[in-house]
């Protein structure tokens, strides 16, 4: 199974999977815009609405930090990770930082 493939949900429970817990799992990434676009996105902010650039770079940020979390799972020999979340905040004012995190597990039921 590749590392994309390996399930990663925010419930507890796998419905039907029996597994047993591993350890704590993340993946980390920090962002940052260039000056052009944080230009841009001040300029935008004066008028309001949405700061596209700053959203891609999020949704970028957040599939990121998913693929290190699963790529640290498959290295500890998980299964799945369950209970995963994300967090995310601002480091000196032009930097995002994105982490997923939850529980890797490796299953002790056959999965068909």
């Amino acid at each position: 199974m590749s590392d994309s493939q390996l399930l990663v949900t925010t419930t507890e429970k796998v419905p039907g999977i029996e597994y047993e817990v591993i350890g704590e799992v993340f993946g980390l990434t920090t962002q940052s815009k260039n000056m052009f676009k944080d230009l841009g996105a001040g300029l935008k902010s004066m008028v309001g609405g949405e700061i596209r650039s700053y959203t891609k770079m999020l949704e970028e940020s957040r599939q990121q930090a998913l693929d290190r979390l699963r790529a640290a799972a498959r290295e500890q020999g998980a299964d799945a990770v369950v209970m995963m979340r994300f967090d995310s905040g601002s480091i000196a004012g032009d930097m995002q930082s994105v982490v997923a995190y939850g529980t890797a597990v490796r299953y002790t039921t056959n999965v068909e």
